[in-house]
């Protein structure tokens, strides 16, 4: 989503006070299974879910306009975007998303202890961030600056940023590739992907997507392709990441909207959540085409996928709940009341229960 053009301003740390009316947490270090974390934008909060029932057992104020949201690989700590920006649809004029008030020492990454169920701190994490991956070890977040045209990353150990690069205008989807040396970050308006060198925080080369306001990448797992989403031309642009070249743009259709992706553990099916088309479709990468689609709920955004690959999660926006669907039978097996516009999903494993 645009936002408010502003110069890059590091942080004031966030105080963080309980939201009158939020769900208290449960304990939450049982034996293994995963949860499931939802951002929900409007009402600055975090929904959490317990997988094994599909039920909510916490939700936690986190800042303002909590968007992407990650685990760490042990599954303890949550992290979450959060910006002082203000929200400007891509039909508003830039100059009235410009009289909008902004407030930078709002931007940041939330800190959440899973044990406890309670943001601990806030981290810096550039201008506007907005959606981020983490490091195969956990110790480096990579972040989109939005209103920035720039990526910052982040050492965790420390809090601070080690590095700040220039990546496409209006950044947005932010994915490491299989290997973990290069992570890469969609760009709206200049509609590519831009590739960076994980140890060295330098910039390796930009895609073109030949598609519109690209959005999310997913991978398969050997990294021989990336899958793109780009809302505004509606397709799915499938890349050769040997060659860097585009192999074919799925249509899904201007109305569609595709948005977030996720992809099976064993790399055999794709996830394709599709905003204003209601719905969720499934492409097979052995053909590229689309074999499924099932419809969740209104503006589906994020999406994530089970550890086992088993259950797929869908934050629909408008519609303030979550998804779940039966990924066996592509059917809508729960809906799960969220908070006010549910935004981002990601899934980990319980504390004490990696691998279980």
């Amino acid at each position: 989503m645009r936002t408010r053009l502003a110069p890059v301003l590091l942080l004031a740390t966030l105080a963080c006070a309980p939201k009158a009316g939020e769900k208290p947490a449960e304990a939450v270090t049982g034996p293994g299974g995963d949860l499931v974390y939802v951002t929900n934008e409007d009402s600055r909060d975090l929904t959490i879910i317990d997988a094994s029932t599909d039920s909510v057992i916490a939700t936690i104020f986190v800042g303002t306009r909590p968007r992407g949201v990650k685990v760490s690989p042990d599954g303890k700590t949550v992290y979450v975007a959060l910006s002082g920006s203000p929200k400007c649809p891509p039909s508003m004029p830039d100059e009235e998303c410009e009289k909008l008030p902004v407030d930078k020492s709002l931007d940041g990454i939330a800190v959440v202890d899973v044990a406890t169920m309670k943001t601990i701190k806030t981290i810096p994490g550039g201008s506007d961030p907005e959606a981020f991956d983490v490091s195969p070890d956990g110790m480096k977040l990579f972040i989109s600056n939005e209103d920035a045209d720039s990526a910052t990353i982040v050492d965790v150990a420390s809090g601070t940023p080690v590095a700040n690069v220039k990546v496409g205008d209006e950044p947005e989807g932010v994915t490491l590739a299989p290997d973990g040396k290069t992570v890469w970050v969609t760009g709206e308006t200049d509609h590519d992907i831009t590739g960076v060198d994980v140890a060295t925080g330098q910039v390796v080369g930009s895609i073109d997507t030949e598609g519109k306001r690209p959005r999310g990448i997913g991978f398969l797992p050997d990294g021989s392709r990336a899958y793109v989403t780009n809302e505004i031309s509606g397709t799915v642009s499938v890349i050769d990441m040997g060659t860097r070249k585009v192999l074919k743009q799925v249509a899904f259709g201007e109305e569609a909207r595709p948005m977030g992706i996720a992809v099976q553990p064993d790399g055999k099916r794709i996830f394709i959540s599709l905003g204003r088309g209601k719905g969720v479709a499934v492409l097979d990468p052995a053909t590229d085409s689309v074999t499924a689609t099932v419809e969740v709920g209104t503006r589906p955004w994020g999406i994530a996928l089970s550890r086992d690959g088993t259950k797929l999660y869908t934050a629909n926006g408008p519609g303030n709940d979550v998804s779940v669907v039966s990924t066996a039978t592509m059917t809508v097996i729960k809906r799960i009341p969220a908070g006010s516009i549910p935004w981002g999903v990601a899934v980990g494993p319980r504390p004490g229960g990696l691998g279980a």
